[in-house]
């Protein structure tokens, strides 16, 4: 299990990369693995969070 600070910086990490590729999305037709590494970033990011939640329960 991951300890609270690593979270956070993760989470920081991933919310640059989620920003960075969603820059990249072309306004029509989309490619494919720049879509799959947008929604892979965002499912980390929700893993992590849930993650981040339990820790301060």
């Amino acid at each position: 299990m991951k300890t609270e600070k690593e979270i956070k910086k993760r989470l920081a990490e991933l919310k640059i990369l989620i920003q960075d590729t969603k820059d990249r999305l072309p306004a029509h037709s989309v490619k494919p693995p720049v879509m799959m590494d947008l929604l892979a970033y965002e499912d980390e990011y929700d893993d992590l969070r849930k993650q981040l939640a339990n820790l301060k329960k």
